[in-house]
């Protein structure tokens, strides 16, 4: 499922989409008024992203109201951050409440 993730977040229209529905849902055509491309390629966009379970649509008769899956976004950035080493592991930080006091100091800097 990551790997889906990580495809879909590849692109930046994709990346666009999700900032958009970050505010709120909207309708199909809100969305393609806002991409300079043909209906077709938009509707491939979103048929990415929620094929990575990154957005829902819901049919509202002709239209189609589309919203981000917060929660599935946040789980994709934190598990990001974790492959970057952004974020230290749960037991590097246990313990080590002031750690620069455990460093020696530098014998140059003394005067």
């Amino acid at each position: 499922m990551l790997s889906n993730i990580y495809k879909a977040l590849a692109h930046p229209v994709r990346r666009d989409i999700l900032a958009i529905l970050r505010s709120g849902p909207r309708l199909s055509g809100d969305l393609a008024d806002r991409f300079e491309m043909s209906w077709p390629s938009l509707s491939r966009h979103l048929a990415v992203l929620k094929d990575a379970d990154l957005i829902t649509a819901e049919r509202q008769g002709t239209k189609i109201l589309y919203r981000v899956k917060t929660s599935v976004v946040e789980d994709a950035a934190a598990a990001l951050l974790a492959l970057a080493g952004t974020r230290p592991a749960q037991d590097e930080t246990e313990g080590s409440e002031n750690a620069l006091s455990d460093i020696p100091p530098n014998p140059e800097s003394e005067e």
